[in-house]
């Protein structure tokens, strides 16, 4: 059951624009006891991609009013908002489309997060390639094909997740997460103003470094870099940080800064 523009429904119209074209943008968001964890970040990366997108922004305490309604109440759990620009409009034009379309649904927290988070989870590398976009870089937008054919591709290798590398050969984020890796007190990052979505979560931990003394840099990297890092760690807004303990052949301790992100209460 979702909720579609504040009533409850199980279907949406074919009509729909994000099922013709995957036209809108969405976000997904972990609860605590019904209770959104870093609510603003996520409103601030939808009001982004919405802006980006050209779609009209919704009224946004009539959208949090929907969330509470449709939150569990689980100790841990999901929402997921999901805005299309609407129905209508001629082929791709964006015109004559009345006002956007939201849908929020709520699931249950994923039981494996919890082991992985403890004992790490092991990566492949995805065979497929990420497209240069710096249109949409960043943004989580609705057309998400490159990434169900990445997923495709790396549990096909017999991996839950893979490291996704761009046309040019450069490290982006895995599938369904953001990649950090330590080496000595500097943490790295890929850039994502070509490729890759820019996570809440990833948000989250580069503010919180500043508590912790580390460096940060975020570049073009090579696979390689990331290969010889000390230590490696995923972030996304469900499954928080945890920690990488093998990519391919190439195996990791969960480190001491791994740890310290995890155990330290984030912003």
């Amino acid at each position: 059951m979702y909720l579609f523009n504040g009533e409850r429904a199980s279907t949406v119209s074919i009509a729909d624009r994000s099922f013709q074209y995957g036209d809108g943008c969405f976000t997904t968001m972990l609860t605590r006891n019904g209770e959104i964890q870093y609510w603003p970040k996520h409103k601030a990366r939808m009001d982004a991609c919405l802006d980006a997108l050209m779609i009209a922004k919704p009224d946004w305490l009539l959208i949090e009013s929907w969330l509470a309604e449709m939150a569990y109440s689980d100790p841990k759990a999901g929402l997921k908002l999901h805005i299309s620009r609407g129905e209508g409009g001629r082929g791709y034009s964006p015109t004559q489309v009345p006002s956007p379309n939201v849908t929020i649904s709520a699931f249950h927290f994923p039981a494996h997060y919890e082991q992985w988070s403890r004992d790490g989870i092991a990566l492949g590398v995805c065979s497929k390639r990420l497209g240069i976009n710096p249109l949409l870089a960043g943004h989580k937008h609705n057309n998400r094909l490159e990434q169900v054919l990445l997923k495709a591709d790396i549990e096909q290798q017999g991996f839950d997740d893979g490291v996704a590398l761009d046309c040019n050969g450069h490290v982006v984020e895995t599938t369904m997460a953001n990649l950090f890796w330590c080496k000595g007190d500097t943490l790295f990052t890929p850039n994502l103003g070509v490729a890759g979505v820019a996570g809440v979560m990833r948000r989250v931990v580069i503010e919180r470094l500043e508590n912790l003394s580390l460096n940060l840099v975020q570049g073009d990297f090579e696979l390689d870099a990331l290969l010889t890092a000390d230590e490696v760690f995923i972030t996304n807004s469900i499954l928080e940080v945890a920690p990488v303990t093998a990519i391919g052949e190439q195996t990791f301790s969960i480190g001491n800064i791994t740890r310290k992100i995890q155990e330290n209460p984030l912003p």
